[in-house]
């Protein structure tokens, strides 16, 4: 694929991109350049690649999900929390139902 003057024009319109008539000639081989790079790419063979996220290995460092009951420490106070609370309902804050 190649791109000519006019499709840089087309392309600076849509992207609301005011370009002077200098600029045009100056982006057509550049444009034509990284089409030829993503041309290479999808000639690369990754059939027995497998999908990855990252280039190394990662892993999630996960902590256990406790409570800490330690009152200088911030837990163990729900009753202190929900007694601020308009409505408290089974050991929650109670908000009335919104549905549209």
């Amino acid at each position: 694929m190649s791109v000519t003057r006019e499709d840089v024009a087309k392309i600076a319109s849509l992207a609301r991109i005011k370009m002077d008539e200098s600029d045009l000639d100056t982006l057509v081989p550049e444009f034509n350049a990284i089409l030829g790079f993503v041309e290479q790419l999808g000639e690369v063979d990754t059939a027995d690649v497998e999908p990855m996220t990252a280039v190394i290995p990662q892993a999630l460092r996960l902590r256990d999900d406790v409570v800490d009951a330690d009152p200088l420490t911030g837990g163990g106070k729900r009753d202190d929390v929900l007694a601020n609370a308009p409505v408290a309902e089974h050991g929650f804050f109670a908000v009335p139902k919104v549905i549209e």
